[in-house]
């Protein structure tokens, strides 16, 4: 993530990229699709398929790429918590957890606020919990995917429990 504008620090970055597998596993299936799409047909039939299912392919892919988690320190002393397309206050977070992936399982299952901020991928195992404290916001907590939840935690600089 690029340090925003005004001064900026940025203390914990992370850009949440899909699996090098599953674009071996894409590569896979858009060949299945350009063998089928030619078979009994002139060769074009099977280039244009894998033109077009590469693209769907690598759309797909770099879509689920796009997701950055940032903990970004203002001049003024303040951390601001970036998360998706969502920021808030660090100082709105009145305690933070490391969910392990043991409890990750029951963290976004039956234990799981439907009122909650969630930004999850499947492909990583761990989480971090941030409990919000603002009267002015129904969502109770934010709930995070990251590969990193110590560094995340320790960014924020609140109680971590």
């Amino acid at each position: 993530m690029r340090p925003p504008h005004g001064g900026s620090e940025v203390l914990y970055s992370e850009r949440q990229r899909v699996p090098l597998t599953w674009w071996l596993l894409c590569a896979g299936v858009v060949a299945i699709i350009a063998w089928q799409a030619q078979m009994q047909r002139p060769w074009w039939w099977g280039a244009i398929a894998g033109v077009l299912a590469g693209a769907a392919a690598t759309w797909m892919l770099l879509r689920l790429s796009t997701t950055r988690i940032a903990v970004v320190a203002q001049p003024d002393g303040q951390r601001w918590l970036h998360a998706g397309g969502a920021k808030i206050p660090a100082r709105l977070i009145s305690r933070a957890l490391v969910i392990p992936p043991t409890a990750k399982q029951a963290a976004m299952g039956r234990q799981l606020d439907p009122a909650a901020y969630v930004v999850h991928h499947g492909w990583i195992p761990t989480m971090a919990m941030a409990v919000l404290d603002d009267p002015d916001d129904p969502t109770p907590y934010w709930l995070i995917s990251t590969k990193d939840p110590d560094g995340l935690l320790a960014a924020l600089d609140r109680p971590v429990y």
